[in-house]
């Protein structure tokens, strides 16, 4: 693991920055896809995580949501409008996904349902962090934020690489796999407004710069 900031590592994957996973505290946030288990498992070892919340519920962030939970005997903790999805059978690829990528993702990316024992709330505090409600990817996309030294987690309310080509650069995420675009753009703008030294990304490298994460989100459109 790679740390970030005071109490905030990075897993390492293969690509790099491709799909992210981060430890704050004793708390592991986001887990992947479903081939993530080995690389998860093997890098928080020795380690004592008491709990697992997740940014939004999609694929490749809930992959190993359920083993992670069931192995460490950890609750689940996501925001309260992607309850349903996550504890629910068949509730986590998107409607608007083509047919050949939803089979694609249920067969290689997509965790089980697993019940969740705390539906975030704005304001709420998960290791030091306060919540953001953050929707428009999903329903109940969260944020989490920490004033003290202005570290922001957001998820996939932006991203910091090109999904297609793997090349570095902050991006809105595909319309493809968001419940309402014009939303989270609002929810990229309100983010960027905390001027965050250091923003992680569910895709992408970090980013320390908080002039350029507001000039990208100052020319997306309303």
């Amino acid at each position: 693991m790679k740390q970030l900031a005071e109490d905030v590592y990075m897993l390492k994957g293969f690509p790099p920055n491709a799909i992210n996973v981060y430890v704050v505290g004793d708390v592991l946030i986001d887990s992947a896809t479903r081939q993530a288990e080995k690389r998860i498992f093997k890098q928080i070892a020795g380690r004592t995580i008491t709990a697992h919340a997740l940014t939004h519920v999609h694929p490749d962030h809930q992959g190993c949501s359920h083993v992670v939970c069931e192995r460490l005997g950890i609750p689940l903790w996501c925001g309260q409008d992607d309850v349903p999805a996550m504890e629910t059978a068949g509730s986590v690829v998107g409607s608007k996904v083509p047919a050949w990528t939803k089979r694609v993702q249920e067969r290689f990316w997509v965790g089980p349902p697993h019940p969740v024992a705390r539906a975030l709330r704005e304001g709420d505090e998960v290791a030091g962090f306060t919540v953001l409600e953050a929707p428009g990817h999903t329903r109940g996309h969260v944020a989490f934020w920490r004033e003290s030294d202005r570290v922001l987690i957001l998820g996939d309310v932006l991203n910091n690489i090109n999904l297609m080509t793997g090349v570095p650069g902050l991006h809105d995420p595909p319309e493809l796999f968001a419940v309402d675009p014009v939303r989270n753009r609002a929810s990229a703008r309100r983010l960027a407004a905390l001027r965050p030294a250091l923003t992680c990304f569910g895709h992408g490298a970090p980013l320390r710069d908080p002039d350029k994460l507001a000039d990208f989100v100052a020319q997306l459109p309303a």
